[in-house]
């Protein structure tokens, strides 16, 4: 089952705008392909609406959504901020 039957219909950039935790995930890529950085490349590519805003979210999401220490949290999160403030 398949809930887009192509990337470039997905609404995961509507979803981030509306504040949701999204992430983007890889399950067994050894078995399935699709390493993390491979579905985050096909993910902006197939969508051309996203954003260095919605990259930097991505990225903050996987954080929060993590079962990470929350001072790990807290640090991770000021080392994105500071690098996308940087660009």
């Amino acid at each position: 089952m398949c809930v887009f039957k192509n990337m470039t219909e997905h609404n995961i950039a509507a979803l981030l705008d509306a504040g949701l935790c999204v992430t983007v995930n890889s399950d067994d890529p050894a078995y399935f392909g699709g390493y993390m950085n491979q579905n985050l490349i096909g993910t902006f590519e197939a969508l051309p609406e996203l954003s260095a805003r919605h990259a930097h979210q991505l990225a903050a999401n996987s954080f929060e959504a993590s079962f990470a220490p929350q001072a790990d949290k807290a640090r991770w999160r000021t080392a994105l901020d500071a690098v996308f403030a940087a660009a």
